[in-house]
């Protein structure tokens, strides 16, 4: 998503602004732009496309300034072109924004009524006018800005300059993140502290609701309504390189345990919002999807998992369609094209070579309503798309998918959302209550990690053993299929995947003493009818290990062993329910001694056939 940075210091600050954007791609942009202050004035400077092409435009034109903002731009509202990327000008003032303004149309006919022009499609033009326009009532920049967020609604992170007011940059946090940095040459304030490193470690963490005043020697943070506060100075211990292993032995347990920050960032702009927007997967979202009749998923491996999880939400919720497709079978059978079916694409790499072959396939079926959800943004699959939606879940360096994954189920399940709320399934207290089960989440999957100690125990008992059995029910088949695909490949131990239902009808032929049976329990409408399941396992001599949620009554016995997690989670619950199975996996490896981040035979980004 998009990226801030902002300096006002002793020194030009050209060379930090475009460094800070650069290490602010990961977060997936498709323009970028900057706004100084120097002798001539104010200079805005912009570019379609990647942070190098607005740095030739530096180059050419000999830009500098101790005073700017600058910003990566990913397209929610209005196409990407030069005329829709930031900064926003109006008045000699310039605005850069990350978020969503919910309200932006009946401000921009306000707004269009008092006579102000606008040049751009963005919900930002709107912040850039209403701040002029408060200015004609107090001439300070500072109390100009809160009092136009007063009449927001959303999320936004905001920076904002004047070209009368050189030695200042204000800037605001409600819902994106936001932070300040702290040097003996200037201040500065960034989307993310990595933007920063270059130049400080001391970090001020702003919260919703903050706003701030930045000049080159000094800085104060106050509230919207101008009661000041004061906010700890921390030092930053991000490592400038994020791939750095760390204090973890393996990369696949490093990226374990930041799943609840990859979900924190890729939900971010969710922060202070009261409703889902479909702009968060493109500007183009809305029209896209307001006669799709079905929905078409295609991936490969982890990716395909999430998937088929996605069709359950995407039938039970949102009353659509939906078929899911392994994408290297996709191509090469005989299908059934409908132009009005959104295809959608997983990938953690963005290259993976069936998928795209297989995207490339359903265009030229007739469909080409598309959407990828991809971890890197610059990837072949992201540029394939008509929408996107990017993942923040940072480099994943372990061959085998974690945090990729329940990034990818996040990002499905508000895709879920909005075709509800768009087909008129999504009453305004239901949607209230997703929002806050989404942002939630990281705390729920923290919670669960803290599970680690007892999964450690569990493997030791598997170590030795040659196959085991998965079973789940409903939307944790997938999950089930997920850690079957986990322990396989790191530990080299043949595992499958059952739907429970489906023991008696085969699979029940392989229990017996020397085959663990792994088994998601949630307690939902399926848990009595897997509980019967379950006891054709114990009366074949088969032993149980059962992930279950705290208030689903399975108990411990003889050959059933229960770890309770520490909620139940509803429609989300596979993203919770996935994390267990994971460490499992893990701590199996380690016992069994394998290359646990790179397993025999198997590539991080599959990029041939």
């Amino acid at each position: 998503m998009c990226g801030i940075v902002a300096a006002v210091a002793g020194r030009n600050i050209v060379p930090v602004l475009l460094e800070g954007l650069r290490r602010l791609e990961y977060r997936g942009y498709d323009s970028a732009g900057l706004a100084l202050i120097n002798e001539t004035g104010l200079q805005r400077l912009r570019a379609v496309g990647r942070v190098s092409e607005l740095s030739a435009q530096v180059d050419q034109t000999g830009a500098a300034g101790h005073t700017g903002i600058a910003h990566t731009r990913w397209a929610t509202h209005g196409v990407p072109c030069e005329r829709n990327a930031h900064p926003h000008i109006s008045g000699g003032l310039a605005v850069v924004h990350n978020g969503i303004i919910e309200n932006h149309e009946a401000l921009r006919s306000r707004l269009k009524a008092e006579g102000y022009e606008f040049t751009s499609e963005t919900d930002t033009e709107v912040v850039a006018h209403l701040i002029v326009s408060e200015l004609k009532r107090t001439s300070d920049l500072f109390a100009a800005t809160r009092a136009a967020i007063l009449q927001l609604q959303g999320a936004y992170a905001l920076a904002v300059l004047r070209e009368t007011d050189p030695s200042r940059v204000i800037v605001a946090r409600e819902g994106s993140p936001l932070l300040l940095g702290l040097s003996d040459e200037g201040n500065y304030a960034a989307s993310d502290a990595s933007a920063l490193l270059q130049v400080t470690r001391r970090i001020v963490y702003l919260e919703n609701g903050d706003c701030a005043e930045l000049m080159r020697d000094s800085y104060r943070v106050v509230r919207i309504d101008g009661t000041p506060v004061e906010r700890a100075e921390t030092e930053s211990l991000l490592s400038a390189d994020a791939v750095e292993l760390g204090l973890y032995r393996h990369y696949m347990q490093k990226e374990i345990f930041e799943q609840p920050v990859a979900l924190a960032n890729t939900l971010e702009m969710l922060g202070a919002a009261r409703s889902i927007q479909p702009g968060l997967f493109g500007a183009n979202t809305e029209e896209i999807l307001k006669d799709v009749q079905q929905v078409l998923i295609i991936a490969c491996g982890t990716s395909y998992h999430a998937g088929l999880v996605a069709r359950y939400w995407l039938e039970a919720i949102a009353g659509i369609p939906c078929n899911v497709e392994v994408a290297s079978e996709y191509r090469y059978r005989e299908s059934v094209p409908d132009p009005k079916t959104l295809v959608v694409t997983l990938s953690q790499s963005g290259e993976t070579a069936d998928t795209l072959a297989a995207l490339q396939h359903a265009k030229a079926l007739g469909m080409t309503r598309t959407l990828c959800i991809c971890n890197v943004p610059e990837s072949s699959l992201v540029r394939e798309n008509s929408l996107r939606f990017i993942t923040r879940a940072g480099p994943e360096i372990g061959v085998a998918s974690t945090k990729a994954f329940t990034t990818q189920l996040a990002a499905l399940y508000l895709l879920t959302l909005i075709f509800a709320k768009l087909r008129g399934r999504l009453s305004e207290q239901v949607e209230a209550a997703e929002l806050q089960a989404l942002r939630h989440l990281p705390s729920a999957v923290t919670k669960v990690l803290e599970l680690e100690p007892g999964i450690r125990e569990w493997s030791e008992r598997f170590a030795m053993k040659q196959d085991a059995l998965f079973l789940g029910r409903g939307r944790h088949y997938p999950i089930a299929m997920e850690g079957a695909l986990k322990l396989k490949e790191i530990s080299y131990i043949h595992a499958e995947a059952y739907p429970a239902g489906e023991l008696k009808h085969g699979p029940l032929a392989l229990v017996d003493k020397e085959m663990p049976v792994i088994a998601v329990a949630p307690n939902d409408l399926l848990l009595e009818k897997l509980k019967s399941n379950l006891q054709e396992v114990r009366a074949r001599g088969g032993e149980l290990y059962v992930f279950a949620d705290a208030d689903s009554e399975m108990l411990e016995s003889d050959g059933v062993h229960v770890m309770q997690l520490p909620e139940h989670y509803g429609q989300l619950s596979p993203l919770i329910h996935v994390v267990p199975l994971q460490l499992l996996a893990y701590h199996v490896a380690l016992v069994r001694g394998t290359d646990v981040d790179k397993p025999r035979n198997l590539a991080k980004s599959v990029t041939v056939e």
